[in-house]
Order: C-alpha cells, then sequence, then structure tokens
C-alpha cells in the first residue's frame, strides 16, 4: 500500500476495549519515535458531548502514563459521531469525516461486526482503507471461511488485519530473535532431540467482569484457538528466509496446516472450571456464581489439549497447549523437554532429569535446566537453572498492533487462512466437549487446578 493511514476510525468506540487497551496502547505508539499525527474518530450508538469524549479519550491515554505534544493534540482534536455503524448511510457519513486514508477498527462483538461489513459492501471505501478486526474471527471454521470471503470482497487479504494481541507481545516476539539468530538452538530443535513441548498461559485472575464474551467462549476459545496455536507456530515452523510478512506468515501456516489432534480428543483433552476459593486475599466465587454467567452453558475456564505438527521435522512429538483462569500461580511460558542422552558413562550418578528450555513469557526470561557435576562428589549430577532476561518494549502489545496498522505492515496480524486452520484444529475438542465425553472437572479458585492435572 502507498496510502499511509491518516484516520483511526474506532467503531464501538465507549466500550471497554477501547477504554482499557486500545486508547492506552495508542498513547504509548504516539508517545514513541514512531508516533505520527493522526486523527482519532470515535463512534457509536451512545450520546457524547465534544468534551465530554476528549475527556474520556485523555483520561484512557493517562493510563498509560506517557506525556508528549503529540499525544495531547490527538486527545484535544479527537472527535465522536453518534451512529449506527449497520447502517450503510450512517457509514457514509463517518468516512466523510476522515482525513486521509482511515484504519477501522471494530472494537465490537462478531456478530455486529459481520453486519458492518455487510453494510460497507453498499460503501465506496477510500483507496487504502484498512479493516481491523478483533478475534475470535468467525465461530467456526464454516464461519470464519464465509467472514473471510465477506472481507476480502470489501479490501485485499494485505488490507485486513485480524488483531491477535500476543503476537505483539514482545516476550513472545522475542521466539523469533532466540531461535533464529543462535546456532545452538536449531540444531536440537526437532523430533530427534525434542521429547515433548508445553505452551502454558494460567492467569491468577478470575472472570473480572467479561461475562458477556467469556461465557459464550471459554478458555479453549478464547485462548488456546485465539493465540496459544499462534504461539506454537512461531515456535515451530521453519526457518523464513526474511521476516517480512509475506515469508513470516507462510512459514506459520505450513505449521498450522500441518497440525492435528494427539489422536483421540476424548483422552488427548481436559477441561475444568472454578469453585469458589480465594485469590491472593480476594475471595472468588464459584464460576457459576460470577455475575452473567449461564451455568447451563457449561463454560470451561480451563482448557488442555494435546496436538502433533504432522511434518518432517515434528513428527510424533506431543505439544500440550493449556490456559485457565482464577488459578493460584500465573505460569506464562514454553516449555520444551529433550530426550534423555543415548548414553550416560558409567560412573556418573544421581537424580537424572530431562534437559529443558523455558521461554517465559511474563515475565520474559529464557531458561535452561541442565544436570551437571554439583558440590562434593564430583561425579554426582545435580539440576541447575540458568536464566538470562529477555529486553521488554517500550509498547504495549496493542501499542505494537496499532503501529503495524497505522504503517500499513501486517506481520503482526493473523492472514484468513491462518484463522480457519486454527478453528478446524480444535473442531474435534469442542465436538467432544459438546457431546459431554470429557468430563467437566472442578478446582478452586486459587489452586494449581483439579487434583490428578
Amino acid at each position: 500500500m502507498t496510502n499511509r493511514i491518516g484516520t483511526l476510525l474506532v467503531l464501538g468506540a465507549s466500550g471497554d476495549l477501547t477504554g482499557r487497551l486500545l486508547l492506552p496502547g495508542l498513547a504509548g505508539l504516539l508517545a514513541s519515535d514512531r508516533g505520527r499525527p493522526l486523527l482519532l474518530l470515535g463512534t457509536g450508538r451512545e450520546e457524547f458531548t465534544p468534551a465530554a469524549w476528549q475527556k474520556r479519550v485523555r483520561d484512557a491515554f493517562a493510563t498509560a502514563k506517557v506525556r508528549g505534544k503529540l499525544v495531547t493534540a490527538t486527545a484535544k482534536q479527537s472527535r465522536y459521531v453518534t451512529a449506527d455503524v449497520t447502517q450503510a448511510l450512517d457509514l457514509e457519513k463517518l468516512l466523510a469525516e476522515c482525513d486521509g486514508p482511515p484504519a477501522i477498527y471494530f472494537a465490537l462483538p462478531p456478530a455486529i461486526s459481520a453486519k458492518v461489513c455487510h453494510a460497507l459492501r453498499a460503501v465506496e471505501l477510500p483507496e487504502g482503507t484498512i479493516l481491523v478486526m478483533e478475534k475470535p474471527f468467525g465461530v467456526d471454521e464454516k464461519s470464519a471461511a464465509e467472514l473471510n470471503n465477506l472481507v476480502r470482497s470489501l479490501v485485499p487479504e494485505r488490507q485486513i488485519f485480524r488483531v491477535d494481541h500476543f503476537l505483539g507481545r514482545s516476550d513472545v516476539l522475542n521466539v523469533l530473535g532466540l531461535r533464529f539468530a543462535n546456532r545452538l538452538f536449531e540444531a536440537v530443535w526437532n523430533s530427534q532431540h525434542v521429547e515433548r513441548i508445553e505452551i502454558v498461559y494460567d492467569e491468577d485472575l478470575a472472570l473480572e467482569g467479561r461475562a458477556g464474551y467469556y461465557d459464550h467462549a471459554g478458555a479453549l476459545i478464547d485462548m488456546i484457538q485465539s493465540h496459544l496455536l499462534q504461539v506454537m507456530a512461531l515456535l515451530m515452523m521453519e526457518v523464513p528466509a526474511t521476516l517480512h510478512e509475506a515469508d513470516l506468515r507462510d512459514a506459520t501456516a505450513q505449521v498450522l496446516r500441518a497440525t492435528r489432534p494427539y489422536g483421540d480428543p476424548v483422552r488427548y483433552s481436559r477441561r475444568a472450571r472454578y469453585t469458589a476459593g480465594t485469590l491472593g486475599r480476594r475471595k472468588v466465587p464459584a464460576y457459576t456464581k460470577e455475575e452473567g454467567v449461564d451455568a447451563g452453558r457449561h463454560t470451561e475456564t480451563l482448557a488442555e489439549m494435546t496436538v502433533e505438527v504432522r511434518n518432517w521435522r515434528w513428527d510424533g512429538v506431543p505439544v500440550t497447549l493449556r490456559s485457565g483462569k482464577a488459578l493460584g500461580t500465573a505460569r506464562k511460558e514454553a516449555v520444551i523437554t529433550l530426550k534423555p542422552v543415548p548414553h550416560l558413562p558409567d560412573g556418573l550418578k544421581g537424580a537424572e532429569t530431562p534437559d529443558t528450555i523455558v521461554i517465559g513469557f511474563k515475565p520474559p526470561r529464557i531458561e535452561f535446566g541442565l544436570d551437571v557435576n554439583g558440590p562434593g562428589d564430583p561425579l554426582a549430577l545435580d539440576e541447575v537453572k540458568v536464566v538470562a532476561d529477555f529486553g521488554t518494549s517500550e509498547l504495549t502489545a496493542y501499542g505494537e498492533v496499532l503501529g503495524g496498522v497505522l504503517d500499513g505492515d501486517p506481520l503482526l496480524s493473523v492472514r484468513g487462512d491462518h484463522a480457519e486452520a486454527c478453528w478446524r484444529i480444535v473442531a474435534p475438542v469442542l465436538a467432544a466437549w459438546r457431546k459431554d465425553q470429557v468430563p467437566m472437572n472442578t478446582y478452586p479458585a486459587g489452586s494449581t487446578g483439579p487434583r490428578g492435572w
């Protein structure tokens, strides 16, 4: 694309996503050396006076704890237009308010986003318009394909940004530098040396008022389908020629196309939800008692499934993806466990433990678990941990994502075929769960999870 984005048009600008994540991320971007002048235009059905809207923007910007002339000017010049964005006439009026090609950010529920796209078919979009859509993209593989066809009828694929804020996190992107700038790792990054891989994103937060979305999604869709499969693809892809978006996304697409459940989903998946407990000093009700939750939906708050990547490099290596809420300890990391050495010389003694490579996402770090000669008996083996911290970006994940959007670089967005592949991968597990073929376990909030896990 040759046209530079001049306007960020936020649909659903009065919602939680905009105030809590999008606007603070934008403020950080504006305050950085990547910031540039931009019209921020918000819209929704709610009424805002100019003063009330600008106060909302200033308050959200303030949470980013950044300052700068560009931050102040953007808030001051920002405008809000009350509109029904499912109506073509209202969309035409909004586009007339934009300066230069707009990036249209769908801070809306998926069903409303689809209605907006249908309305946009009756509107002439400015050349260079970018569409930015939050995940989950669709509700299954079929609906994701239909939505892909719809948005591609509006703009080319390269102008469609399906946001996965995990891909904007510096701690996830550290995987690229670790793998491809160090000869040490590539030599063992295959099924000949790796026994298993775990990608875990356990949170010590409960529902936190997100029942409206979460109770319809659950941990499998919210985290594994939407995010952890993308992390897995980065971790297990072949070495790309460049980090240009085409090369990188082609490489991750190959991983996703080769991914299947590791055997029977009934055997290789587990689900659970939290009961009443304590997180820190805070008492937490059972998930089914949380405000806005329908207990009859059987929504899980902890999900685990095992997959395999059926290609030359990874065939036979189980990859376990897990994510849960209201757990006693936050654990956010990928663990690569290596196979035992083929022969341990006689004379070395002690508990031999498998070598591990741990890539931490929060906090960002690299940790090696190794067996070495310990103190005392020089032939006795002890396990040691070697840890190094990763650097972090000055921008939040949403700041990084918005930077790519405004530069017209889709590197940190999810391509259409990726979205469809992720739904295909989880479909057998979702089907087994909906038939109650996998039991719903329970665990007290603040615990490590169900007994036996």
